[in-house]
C-alpha cells in the first residue's frame, strides 16, 4: 500500500477487488494484495515531525510565530514518459489500521494517503495505485518502466504543479519491505509510489511491491 506496501495486482483464482494493505499502526506497514491477507512489517518508523503520524497523533503546540497557510491536498498527478494522467482520490485507514486503497472499479485513479505529508512538503508524501483489478490493467501497470530522472507532476487544489524527478526504483519482497526508506523521516520533500510486482504465490496474491523514489525538482 511487512508484506509491504501497497500490492495491487489482480487475482488469478477469484474475481474479487485487489486491496493494498499499506498499513500504519504507530506507522508499521501491512500490505497485502487482498483485504483478507495482511501482515505486519518488522519494523516501526518513529513519527516525527517530517514524516507520516497516525491520525490521533497529539497536534503540536501553538507558537506565537504566525500560522503557515494549509498545504492544499492534490488532486492530480501525471507522468509524461508513462502516459500516466489521473485523478486523486483521498485514502485514510481502514478499520483494522490498514491503509484504504482505491476500489477495483477505479483502477485508474491514483490514491494519496492522507496520513502522511502532502506532496511537496517535507517528508515522504504516499501515492498508491494499482498494477491489475479484476477489471483488467490499472493506472500503475507500467510503473515497472520508469526511468531515473523522470517527471512526475503533481497538480493542488489550486492548481498549482509540482514536478518530482525519480531518483530510483526498487522491488522488494513482501516479507521484507523496506519501511524505513519509504516511511523514514527525510528532510528532502519526497514522493513514493508505490503499486503490486513479481510473480504470484499459491493464493493467488503478487509477492513483491514496486516502489518508486523522487524527490521534488
Amino acid at each position: 500500500m511487512p508484506r509491504p506496501a501497497p500490492s495491487l495486482r489482480r487475482r488469478r483464482t477469484a474475481a474479487l477487488p485487489v486491496r493494498v494493505c499499506l498499513a500504519l499502526t504507530a506507522l508499521t506497514a501491512l500490505t497485502g494484495c487482498s483485504e483478507d491477507s495482511p501482515a505486519k512489517s518488522p519494523a516501526a518508523v518513529a513519527p516525527t515531525s517530517t514524516t507520516a503520524v497516525t491520525p490521533d497523533a497529539a497536534a503540536p503546540a501553538t507558537t506565537g510565530s504566525p500560522a503557515k497557510p494549509a498545504a492544499q491536498a492534490p488532486v492530480h498527478v501525471s507522468i509524461p514518459s508513462l502516459g500516466v494522467d489521473s485523478a486523486v482520490m483521498r485514502l485514510g485507514l481502514n478499520t483494522d489500521g490498514t491503509v484504504e486503497v482505491p476500489p477495483a472499479e477505479k483502477g485508474m485513479t491514483v490514491g494519496w494517503y492522507t496520513g502522511g505529508p502532502v506532496p511537496g512538503e517535507q517528508g515522504p508524501a504516499v501515492l498508491i495505485g494499482h498494477n491489475d483489478t479484476r477489471f483488467g490493467r490499472a493506472v500503475f501497470h507500467d510503473l515497472k518502466n520508469i526511468t531515473k530522472g523522470a517527471d512526475i507532476t503533481v497538480r493542488d487544489a489550486k492548481g498549482a504543479e509540482i514536478h518530482f524527478a525519480v531518483t530510483g526504483r526498487e522491488t522488494a519482497s513482501k516479507t521484507a519491505f523496506p519501511t524505513n526508506r519509504v516511511y523514514g523521516p527525510t528532510d528532502d520533500r519526497a514522493l513514493r509510489l508505490i503499486t503490486c510486482d513479481g510473480a504470484f504465490d499459491a493464493q493467488g496474491h503478487p509477492v513483491d511491491n514496486l516502489i518508486v523514489y523522487a524527490t521534488r525538482r
